[in-house]
């Protein structure tokens, strides 16, 4: 592969080969980590996620738990279910399988999560422990990617980054991991005026905004390092990311394709979570 562009499955089979090592060792000492996933409704992409995710805990040897209820599942059933979970030992990481029916409050099941269990990230004390720099469980996107750019050799001290984009699922988490490895870090979003001005003095560029070719090659200045976030379905049935690849691939040092980039590192990291999250459990003597 050109050394351009950064090999997000290459990395991700590193990560998964290394979580399934230290799978087996704490298995030896007799805490086998364990990872529940809840689906809610017959969402066709949302089944695809969990059958993913479901196939890679059992390959790397965790206890894989799949929870699929019906559509009409009500807000109380659900939060049961998560209760139930909270209290079982042989689970250490617990994943609500996002959208969820009109009917459910995403925000309430998210929170309703024990904290230590929450190996996506979004539980509001993980928020806020991750915005005061303490130990927490980060979204498992924005960490993939500083794995991506430490393994790449992307240095970030004292760099200028750019994120384009402000959810608390990428934007928001990212930009305080680029913060804690000291660049210096933008956010953009779309009320920012003249974004190409903005991006343009990008030495990491980021775009997690959720719109086809957005970024183009009159965004990005030469030799800047280019994350490309975005997942989008064309009219053609192929995946295309945020990015104008063709268009940036001249003037970037490195950057991310989709599909192959930051996508799998989501479910990499998702599996180091789930591990950390057993270790510590096993430290308390929860395992």
């Amino acid at each position: 592969m050109d050394g351009k562009i950064i090999d997000g499955k290459e990395i991700s089979r590193q990560i998964k080969e290394e979580v399934g090592r230290e799978v087996e060792r704490l298995k030896q000492d007799g805490c086998t980590p364990g990872l529940a996933v809840i689906l809610v409704g017959n969402d066709p992409a949302s089944a695809s996620y969990v059958g993913s995710k479901e196939r890679t805990v059992k390959a790397l040897g965790m206890h894989s738990e799949v929870i699929r209820m019906a559509e009409e599942t009500s807000e109380s059933e659900l939060l049961g279910e998560i209760d139930r979970l909270n209290g079982d030992p042989a689970i250490h990481g617990i994943l609500v399988q996002l959208p969820l029916p009109k009917q459910i409050d995403e925000q309430r099941i998210i929170s309703a999560i024990s904290p230590d269990k929450d190996v996506d990230g979004f539980h509001p004390i993980n928020a806020g422990k991750l915005m005061a720099g303490l130990d927490a469980f980060v979204p498992c996107t924005p960490l993939g990617i500083m794995v991506m750019l430490e393994r790449s050799g992307v240095s970030l001290k004292g760099k200028h980054a750019v994120v384009v984009g402000r959810s608390n699922i990428v934007g928001k988490p990212m930009s305080m991991l680029l913060l804690q490895q000291d660049a210096t870090v933008t956010i953009c979003h779309s009320k920012t005026a003249d974004l190409p001005s903005v991006t343009k003095q990008a030495d990491i560029l980021v775009a997690a905004v959720g719109r086809e070719g957005m970024i183009n090659k009159e965004h990005v200045k030469d030799g800047a390092v280019v994350i490309d976030v975005g997942i989008n379905r064309g009219e053609d049935g192929k995946l295309r990311g945020d990015v104008d690849f063709d268009a940036v691939l001249p003037v970037a040092s490195k950057i991310t394709p989709v599909p192959g980039g930051v996508g799998p590192m989501t479910i990499a990291m998702l599996m180091s979570n789930t591990l950390e999250s057993a270790r510590r459990a096993f430290k308390e003597g929860r395992c």
